[in-house]
């Protein structure tokens, strides 16, 4: 059995294909059409999964979507009874139901050659969450979590798995959301673009816990695991706040009301300086959002007594509250896959579907690796159509027969604090770089975050470096022992190693570490290994292979990237590109 699975008209549009219920490939559309978070129909995401597969559409048996306009029908006529929204607002909610049934209409358009015999399968927005966690995780029973935003008018939904069954035990609806109270304080601190939020997590441990009680007014948690915003404080419940994503970045206006502005003062405007009172409520918000997230699990597992915990949604990105989960909980293992959010409500929709049809489970999502790939041959071509610009700019091309001479010329490449653009084989499968599509410095340099940001990365000097460290020392180095392949989990850095690796050490001495086993990832594991020889120190620092844009997708993005930065090596496979002199 072939499905196909997608996420559109929404945040993070992506497609995945399933066949017999393992997974062949799965892609953001993000990657391919070079704007971030691109929403709307994936149409370059679904050629992408059959032409990658050699998979004709007529073949496939089932195309599965995460959402389902006519789930908790009900709950949205309650609402709308009982609450008298703003007549826009229902007319906008029309609009973009009608968008949402369009989908057929954008195969025809887009596949000229459109031929789709098989079952169309609308699945509910947080089953498919749910599902994208349990049904890869290595788990065959466990509790499963899932917060967002919305999805067919529910924010959260917790409940269980057991081997293929998925059973919900409790959802939170509009217009109660952990997600739009964590993105309402994000706009307020003055980062409006869609997904600004791990911004707010990056500033927060600069924060002093002053302004906790004027946020605790804006939310109530419940002994049921429940919680409730203050509705006072918002507008998405009452206005037509907009949310365009045609053909683009998806926008979301303002979701805060005029209340908010009297309760904390004046909004930051976008290029304002940040103050002490900025990073106070930053800190407030993720201490707020924890209280509610622990409130939930806590509760969860209580109900259930499973030592087995699967998040998902697009707050299970939210890496630091996750990091303390064996220490607030007393769930021992927790399974957060790579694309935890909307992107991978396609994958939950695939496998959500698998399972109804009586499939068993198969597979188990142990890396992340799931884009298109490409190899050395590949990479010469590049290098060839490109060999008038690279001798322009003096630069030196080798290739490496033996990849272990190649770990230790990059490995010493890092360690004399260069930087270093690694591009392997296939993309990783939601928003993390991971070894693939990554940019690599020294850990150890008290300057390479000043560095990343003067060559390539641009961005706010607030922000966190990640690790990727060696999985067999991450109990010599962390306070916590754990697998964490997707970097999605912030463990403390233990104090003794801190000023070791104070590129990757947050204020707070954490770092949001990838574990790298060489099962996953056999080159980046052997590159980390020789600088690990070389050093002394067991990880690298890892972050994504772009420049204020998606990351890179196809040896060409990388190459650009490169020479339109000051990175001192591009390393595409085994050939090394490197600025003479460096």
């Amino acid at each position: 059995m072939i499905i196909l699975g997608i996420n559109a008209y929404h945040g993070d549009s992506s497609a995945c294909i399933l066949k017999d219920g393992k997974l062949l490939f799965a892609i953001e559309e993000e990657r391919l059409r070079r704007i971030k978070h691109w929403a709307g129909f994936p149409a370059m995401s679904i050629k992408a999964c059959l032409d990658n597969t050699k998979i004709r559409l007529q073949d496939v048996d089932h195309i599965a979507i995460n959402q389902n306009k006519n789930a908790n029908f009900y709950r949205k006529l309650w609402f709308s009874l009982s609450n008298k929204p703003n007549f826009k607002l229902i007319l906008e909610r029309i609009k973009n139901r009608t968008k949402k049934s369009s989908i057929l209409v954008d195969f025809e358009k887009n596949f000229s050659d459109f031929s789709f015999g098989g079952g169309f399968h609308e699945i509910e927005h947080h089953l498919t969450h749910m599902s994208s966690a349990f049904h890869v995780s290595p788990f065959r029973s466990s509790s499963i979590v899932s917060v967002d935003g919305f999805g067919d008018f529910a924010s959260t939904a917790w409940g269980k798995g057991d081997d293929s069954e998925i059973t919900i035990d409790k959802k939170i609806y509009f217009p109660h959301s952990l997600g739009v109270f964590y993105q309402s304080l994000t706009q307020w601190l003055g980062f409006n673009k869609y997904g600004d939020e791990y911004k707010v997590m990056g500033l927060a441990p600069y924060g002093k816990n002053t302004e906790v009680s004027k946020l605790n007014k804006i939310i109530k948690n419940y002994e049921d695991g429940s919680f409730k915003l203050n509705l006072d404080y918002f507008r998405h419940h009452s206005e037509n706040v907009p949310y365009k994503w045609e053909n683009c970045e998806p926008k979301v206006g303002m979701l805060y009301s005029e209340q908010l502005l009297d309760l904390l003062g004046p909004a930051r405007k976008k290029n304002e300086q940040l103050t002490q009172y900025h990073f106070d409520i930053a800190k407030a918000t993720q201490f707020i959002y924890e209280e509610s997230f622990f409130n939930i699990i806590n509760t969860v597992f209580k109900n259930q007594n499973n030592e087995n915990i699967s998040l998902a949604g697009g707050c299970a990105n939210n890496s630091v509250a996750n990091g303390k989960i064996y220490k607030r909980s007393p769930f021992k293992n927790v399974y957060v896959q790579s694309a935890a959010g909307d992107a991978g409500g396609a994958l939950g929709a695939a496998f959500a579907l698998w399972h109804m049809k009586g499939g068993k489970r198969v597979f188990s999502m142990d890396h992340a690796y799931w884009g298109p790939g490409f190899t050395n041959d590949d990479f010469k071509k590049l290098i060839s159509k490109n060999k008038e610009r690279l001798d322009d700019e003096d630069l030196k091309t080798t290739f490496f027969e033996n990849e272990s001479l190649l770990f230790k010329k990059v490995a010493k490449f890092i360690s004399k604090g260069m930087v270093i653009g690694f591009f392997q084989e296939k993309m990783e499968w939601g928003p993390r770089a991971l070894g693939n599509r990554s940019i690599l410095g020294d850990p150890r340099r008290s300057d390479m975050k000043d560095i990343l940001n003067k060559k390539i990365k641009r961005r706010e000097s607030f922000r966190p470096f990640a690790p990727s460290v060696l999985s067999e020392e991450v109990k010599n180095w962390f306070e916590e022992d754990d697998d964490v392949p997707f970097m999605m989990q912030v463990f403390k850095i233990k104090n003794s190693k801190r000023k070791q690796v104070p590129a990757i050490t947050h204020v707070d001495g954490t770092g949001r570490l990838q574990t790298v086993s060489e099962k996953t990832n056999y080159r980046y594991y052997n590159l980390i290994k020789e600088f690990f020889n070389i050093t002394g120190v067991p990880m690298i620092l890892n972050t994504s292979f772009n420049e204020n844009e998606p990351v890179v997708c196809n040896p060409d993005e990388a190459m650009n990237c490169f020479l339109r930065t000051n990175m001192d090596v591009l390393v595409l496979g085994n050939w090394i590109i490197k600025r003479e002199g460096n």
